[in-house]
């Protein structure tokens, strides 16, 4: 059986589509330093309301904490992880504060602007970033950096084949966002760093390493950003 065969099968099953074969994005994976997020349509179903603010789920939350034991696993480094959001969602910002993400940038429409000043403060190349995304505000992103993985919606069959016919996604989701399509996401990346067993295994037995990754983890502190007038600026709205 050939590398990532069983991997491919599993996630053929429910739905995923490899644009780029699995060792192709092993092999990106393996220089990525940094995850950016979308907010609305991957953390959620990008459903909101009057003066209300999209929700989450532990569920992917959990993928996403494995995710960066994963990568402190291979590389005994912490990954920067980054939410993008073109709203000023208060549910993001808090969710980013409490899992200890390096930054929320929020009200950014061009989420370009944000890449890029992301680059510069956190000193990470676009081609080191993974990026999960579900929209065409993302797309501009999407073309720049180095590993993108789209999460699937069945209503938008034409916006999937642009983004095919233009290579602006290595992978789409099975799933859509309200059905867990970022902790697919998550285990996949996992599964391309061939550490899961381990990762799993270093959590569920509360090691000495997931306590190290945990200690490391728990003293970031969260930046917040947002774009005014033709800049990025330290967003000072209390949550």
């Amino acid at each position: 059986m050939k590398k990532f065969d069983l991997l491919r099968a599993l996630y053929g099953n429910e739905g995923g589509e490899f644009i780029l074969p699995a060792t192709s994005l092993a092999n990106k994976l393996a220089s990525i330093k940094a995850y950016l997020f979308d907010w609305d349509g991957v953390f959620n179903g990008g459903v909101k309301g009057l003066n209300t603010h999209s929700t989450f789920s532990e569920i992917d939350v959990m993928g996403s904490n494995l995710l960066r034991l994963s990568h402190w696993l291979e590389n005994n480094l912490l990954p920067l992880v980054a939410i993008i959001t073109g709203e000023a969602n208060k549910t993001a910002r808090w969710l980013g504060e409490r899992e200890h993400f390096d930054v929320v940038y929020w009200s950014i429409k061009n989420k370009k602007v944000a890449l890029d000043h992301f680059c510069a403060q956190w000193d990470v190349q676009p081609q080191e970033i993974a990026f999960v995304f579900d929209d065409v505000l993302d797309l501009p992103l999407a073309q720049a950096v180095g590993l993108r993985f789209m999460v699937s919606n069945k209503a938008n069959p034409l916006f999937k084949t642009y983004v095919r016919k233009k290579q602006l996604a290595d992978y789409i989701t099975g799933q859509p966002g309200n059905g867990y399509a970022l902790r697919e996401v998550t285990e996949l990346m996992i599964g391309l760093r061939a550490n899961y067993d381990t990762t799993l295994e270093e959590r569920i037995g509360y090691t000495h390493r997931y306590q190290e990754y945990l200690t490391v983890k728990n003293k970031r502190t969260t930046a917040c950003y947002t774009y005014e007038n033709e800049a990025i600026i330290a967003a000072t709205q209390t949550l």
